[in-house]
């Protein structure tokens, strides 16, 4: 039954009861059936987007043992971009991931497995409050190891940490801004019509509007959540394309900016998944005259921060200027090939064939801020990693090539 139809009916029945309820009564009447009963066109293939979440919220108050805890164990599968999760029971609430018994799952339907031989194990890492389940429940970020316990292929976190631990003097801080855009289900950006394009770029940029910002509900309820677990998002915004938007976790120090960021990305898709929506990562999901998605890295020292750590600001871009090419190949999952689609020079972008760098420059590899300049000390910001890098990787590159001179 359309909202339309519905509509009709109350109206008719406010002035068959009018006299006798009152008008102002009648008319909450009408409003509240309004609400409940219009039509989503835009979500309308999404079967999460039209289950009643007040079922669920029926069971979910229901009070559980005492000193049961569930913990939904994450981590990064075949794909090198994708989150997978899955939720046991435990007996405790966990203090540290030490206390936490090693999982396993079934490698071969995550693409990091054979099926003959499909056991991959699940080392608990880092732990955050769940803003889904609440109370004592946790979700666990995890690495992955092969049957033989060695990590798999994507489980960059093993040699990350092995980086962060011999440059942990230098105090390395990291700040990603991570970009994305929200999908229907037919995978095209969220609010933009079927068969053709929003008005060109420009107004969309931090916008304020409904012709402007599409979905701003996930944004906030996903800021929200990831306070809520503890990670230390900085900021949002919406982005240059209609549909993108920007979130900032950071600073964070060392092996914690790939823990936190891997996390916020999981809750992301679960937030999204409770409005219909599918969020996408890719570097550049609209062909055309549209912006690319990108992960751009502040980065700092100890030294850095510093009073004339522009110095050190400088040292750092002369050596990321000749790694550039390796840089570039873990700067993705496809070893460069998604960054080509974005890197063109175009859309605030840098070529992905050259390096450069400069202040205040969004159109270059490495920008300086011109705060950062006129002050003489701060942070460098990379504005080459894509929106769907392994910030493990991105992280660990920046560290062997500016702090351990590799």
């Amino acid at each position: 039954m359309t909202g339309t139809g519905i509509f009709s009916r109350v109206v008719r029945f406010r002035k068959f009861f009018s006299s006798n309820l009152g008008l102002r009564h009648v008319r909450m009447i009408c409003v509240q059936t309004i609400k409940f009963t219009m039509p989503n066109h835009t979500l309308e293939s999404s079967p999460n987007a039209v289950l009643n979440k007040a079922v669920l919220h029926n069971y979910m108050t229901l009070p559980i043992p005492d000193g049961k805890v569930q913990a939904t164990y994450i981590w990064v599968d075949g794909s090198g971009e994708g989150v997978r999760g899955k939720t046991r029971t435990l007996d405790f609430v966990p203090s540290k991931p030490e206390e936490l018994p090693i999982w396993n799952f079934d490698g071969s339907s995550t693409g990091q497995a054979e099926g003959h031989n499909s056991d991959v194990y699940l080392y608990p890492v880092a732990i955050f409050k769940d803003p889904f389940l609440r109370g004592n429940n946790r979700l666990i970020m995890c690495e992955t190891y092969k049957y033989n316990k060695k990590p798999c292929e994507t489980n960059k976190r093993h040699t990350c940490a092995q980086a962060m631990e011999a440059a942990k003097d230098s105090k390395p801080w990291f700040g990603i801004e991570q970009e994305y855009t929200l999908l229907d289900m037919d995978k095209r950006p969220l609010g933009w019509p079927k068969n053709g394009f929003p008005g060109p770029q420009g107004p969309y940029y931090c916008g304020v509007g409904a012709d402007k910002v599409y979905a701003r509900d996930i944004v906030e309820a996903h800021y929200r959540a990831c306070l809520y677990a503890g990670i230390n998002v900085s900021g949002t915004n919406a982005e240059v394309m209609p549909a993108q938007w920007e979130y900032q976790v950071g600073p964070c120090e060392g092996i914690s900016i790939g823990d936190e960021l891997w996390m916020s990305r999981y809750i992301l898709h679960r937030v999204a998944e409770d409005f219909g929506v599918v969020v996408t990562f890719d570097p550049k999901p609209m062909e055309g005259d549209w912006n690319g998605a990108g992960a751009h890295t502040n980065f700092s020292t100890k030294a850095m921060r510093e009073d004339n750590g522009i110095i050190e600001i400088e040292k750092a871009i002369d050596k990321l200027s000749r790694t550039h090419l390796r840089h570039i190949q873990v700067y993705d999952p496809k070893k460069g090939k998604d960054n080509e689609r974005r890197l063109t020079g175009k859309h605030e972008t840098s070529s992905i064939h050259d390096f450069s760098a400069g202040v205040a420059n969004r159109g270059a590899s490495i920008r300086i801020p011109r705060g950062c300049a006129e002050d003489r000390k701060g942070y460098l910001e990379d504005r080459r990693p894509a929106s769907n890098c392994d910030p493990y990787s991105v992280a660990e590159a920046i560290v062997r090539t500016t702090i351990l001179n590799e």
